[in-house]
């Protein structure tokens, strides 16, 4: 059920201002010398709606380094059915540098097949190893390719983007970064050109991903269909028009059946065997150690976990009843990475709406978008100790997700 590891950027940060309150964020990036405070500084908007202000959003200092990595080919994985082995590349990048700083008090984004962080100056030689070591991790143990690098801020600034931060919160005890500005989008695109140092570390060399964990079964959409969904702006000139279409996909998503939040009440399914038993048993090997060996731990330990927590029943502190509420709560079903990410459970009928006003809306040139329908959810989760309330959990479809509508969305681009 989660073992001792970092806290998560709630504690000791501001607490979300109330509903419809200004946000006081720097219109001018930070002098280095504030840089160490600047993340926990920024407030926290208590609603998603936020996400798509850019008002929200604050320039990260220039002596930041943004972090970003993906799994290469991440399509033929998908058309494999490696589903969770993608989910798990990405989360471990994450989970990798937040053991590394001892704190998820930085702002970091999932996007299903990789994921993106920032870090300051004190931070970056750290969160570069732990990166390192995970392109090798994901490699030996699930291979998959993932590549990953490290940019300061200052570069992205110097070929004429940005990189802006703000905090939404997902729920009382965790909130989320959203990243904006173009930055994050150019530091891809130079990834994937081989533009960028690639982030390596010493053979051998293995990340902390103390607290990842993979278990959970898929979610079957109980309102007809899980849609992912991305929306990328095209240009500034557009950038109301581009707001106003994300505000109304917002609106559209949560006129459905609980907002379209793609999880149960009670959070997802915990059965035995683990979905993705593997894949849990290789997250945690130690070093030379033997995997047979590691799957039977893995059993074990997650057999008493299933008992537990099905038994209803608080042990070592943890109250199931409670554990699977904040897993729904705490989940980022909703994110905003240089353009709007979902992942919901709707009716057809929405999905079809939603459809239809991005269409129009790219049709007159505001925006470039893809989706993808699918069956069921898939559920990743940084879990540092369940007895606590701050863990986190990442949402993609389980069918491909983000990975598939980024790739529609790269067609059209051809």
């Amino acid at each position: 059920m989660g073992e001792d590891g970092p806290r998560h950027g709630r504690q000791g940060a501001p607490q979300a201002v109330p509903q419809g309150a200004p946000q006081a964020v720097p219109d001018v990036a930070p002098a280095a010398a504030a840089t160490a405070d600047f993340y926990a500084a920024l407030p926290i908007a208590p609603d998603f709606d936020a996400a798509v202000d850019m008002a929200s959003y604050a320039p990260l200092p220039d002596d930041w380094q943004l972090g970003l990595a993906d799994v290469v080919t991440s399509t033929e994985a998908l058309q494999a059915g490696r589903y969770k082995a993608v989910n798990t590349a990405g989360a471990a990048v994450i989970s990798a540098v937040s053991n590394a700083l001892g704190t998820l008090a930085f702002p970091f984004v999932f996007a299903g097949d990789g994921a993106s962080f920032a870090v300051g100056p004190a931070e970056a030689g750290r969160a570069a190893g732990a990166l390192g070591a995970t392109v090798g991790w994901v490699g030996s143990e699930l291979g998959l390719t993932l590549r990953g690098a490290m940019v300061e801020v200052r570069r992205l600034r110097a070929a004429g983007t940005d990189l802006r931060v703000a905090r939404v919160a997902a729920s009382p005890n965790v909130d989320y970064a959203m990243f904006a500005g173009g930055g994050r989008d150019w530091a891809e695109r130079e990834l994937k050109a081989g533009r960028l140092p690639p982030a390596t570390a010493p053979p051998g060399a293995r990340p902390d991903l103390s607290g990842l964990t993979c278990r959970f079964r898929p979610v079957a959409a109980s309102q007809g269909v899980i849609l992912s969904v991305i929306v990328k702006g095209r240009d500034a000139s557009r950038a109301a028009d581009f707001a106003a279409a994300c505000g109304d996909v917002l609106a559209l998503a949560k006129s459905g059946p609980r907002g379209g939040h793609p999880l149960p009440v009670g959070g997802p399914r915990h059965g035995w065997p683990p979905d993705g038993f593997d894949i849990e048993a290789r997250l945690h090997r130690p070093a030379g150690g033997s995997l047979a060996a590691n799957r039977l731990r893995t059993a074990a330990w997650s057999l008493v976990n299933t008992v537990a927590l099905r038994s209803g029943r608080t042990v070592g502190g943890v109250v199931p009843e409670a554990y699977g509420r904040q897993i729904v709560e705490n989940s980022d079903f909703r994110k905003f990475d240089d353009g709007l990410m979902m992942t919901i459970d709707c009716p057809p009928a929405i999905a079809d709406a939603i459809a239809a006003r991005l269409a129009s809306a790219e049709a007159a040139g505001a925006l470039r978008f893809g989706l993808h329908r699918q069956a069921e959810a898939l559920v990743t989760c940084i879990v540092p100790s369940a007895s606590r309330a701050d863990h986190v959990h990442f949402v993609d479809g389980a069918a491909g997700g983000y990975a598939v509508a980024a790739a529609a969305l790269k067609r059209k681009e051809a």
